[in-house]
């Protein structure tokens, strides 16, 4: 997740209503991709998909966003943040559900292409307008969007859960959210999704190379924001796979993954500020993989609860407090915290199917095992390179 420059103008009264607004954008997406995350399994299954089959759709899915997250940026320079927000958002809404028409792999890897770029120019776009509007705020507030996301990634995952406990078929499961996506984001561009402040230019600087404080940061984000994508994309397949019991049932590791992020992000401010960032980063990264590390080795539907939610609290807070870092290590903070939300956005996006061509040749169970790996890095490396984060 990124946040951009913002322009400079400062209004009398702070934007209660944009912020509203772009509150509900991002609440939509994330009950969209929740929404997905726990169709997967069905979708897998429809279609008679090995696991290497799976990730390579997914990878589709990842390439869209890559190819689309730089055109994206072009996009609020021309149309303004707020009308760009909107327009992309209207694109979510109408590739969310087309994944579940896909009669083949060929035909799920395309509509999987389609929907990863609306995904990833929406999340930038809805970042930037984000940012603009806390800086109009004048206080930090990107935590709440976030929070909101992590919210709505909760109600999709649990309304696609009793969608399937009730019957509803795959694109059932698709569409009905998809109807209240839309709803919502026609009522929010209608309420206030609006230009603050005079338009940027394009940036034609190119990109600029990370020193080696932000290169660190920049792969901490990377590790845990891959292991998010992989809970988000294959929690639901494992749990599937090895409780075999219903998809609905299955889901319920994503769920509590979604809900516990979702609470914790609401509290990060005070707890950075009470026990500090490296103390945060370390057992954050501690107890996501006790967390994960607990799911893998006993598998059942307590422990899928328990050690999911775990994984959530721990990963809460950590990237806000890395991209918090980068923003110190750079003479401009936007610069750094820009490279440390690609690096985070890209390990989002490639490790689903990393983790699906991992499962094709290893099995699943021990490709998941890399993400305990990945979150003891984190925990043993993140609180120094957070401490040594300064411009210098």
């Amino acid at each position: 997740m990124k946040a951009l420059a913002n322009p400079v103008s400062t209004p009398l009264i702070k934007p209660l209503k944009e912020r509203v607004a772009t509150l509900g954008v991002f609440l939509a997406n994330g009950f969209g991709i929740g929404a997905w995350a726990v169709e997967v399994p069905r979708i897998k299954e429809s279609l008679s998909l090995s696991d290497t089959s799976l990730g390579i759709a997914l990878f589709a899915f990842a390439l869209g966003a890559i190819i689309a997250m730089p055109l994206a940026g072009q996009l609020a320079p021309r149309f303004g943040s707020g009308r760009a927000t909107a327009l992309l958002g209207a694109a979510f809404v109408i590739a969310l559900p087309l994944p579940a028409f896909a009669p083949n792999l060929a035909t799920l890897c395309i509509v999987l292409l389609a929907l990863g770029a609306a995904n990833g120019a929406l999340d930038v776009s809805m970042n930037g307008h984000a940012s603009t509007i806390e800086t109009q705020w004048k206080s930090p507030i990107m935590s709440s969007f976030h929070a909101a996301w992590s919210a709505g990634g909760l109600l999709g995952a649990a309304t696609g859960a009793m969608l399937q406990k009730n019957g509803v078929g795959v694109i059932g499961g698709l569409v009905l959210p998809d109807v209240f996506i839309a709803v919502l984001m026609a009522a929010v561009a209608v309420l206030a999704l609006r230009d603050l402040g005079p338009r940027t230019a394009a940036s034609s600087s190119g990109f600029a190379l990370p020193n080696a404080k932000v290169m660190k940061l920049a792969l901490l984000a990377f590790l845990c924001m891959m292991v998010e994508g992989a809970v988000a994309d294959w929690s639901a397949v494992y749990l599937r796979a090895t409780l075999s019991e219903a998809a609905s049932v299955a889901a319920v590791g994503y769920s509590a993954f979604a809900f516990s992020m979702a609470a914790c992000r609401i509290v990060g401010d005070v707890s950075v500020r009470r026990f500090g960032s490296s103390k945060v980063i370390g057992f954050g990264g501690l107890l996501a993989a006790a967390g994960l590390a607990l799911v893998l080795s006993l598998p059942t539907v307590l422990t899928a609860c328990v050690g999911f939610a775990m994984v959530g609290v721990g990963l809460a807070n950590i990237v806000p407090v890395i991209f918090s870092a980068a923003g110190r290590s750079t003479v401009t903070p936007a610069v750094g915290v820009s490279m440390a939300a690609t690096a985070g956005y890209a390990g989002f996006l490639v490790g689903p199917p990393l983790i699906g061509l991992g499962a094709g040749l290893l099995g699943l169970r021990v490709a998941l095992s890399v993400l305990v790996v990945a979150t003891m890095i984190v925990c043993l490396t993140g609180g120094k390179a957070v401490r040594g984060a300064s411009v210098g």
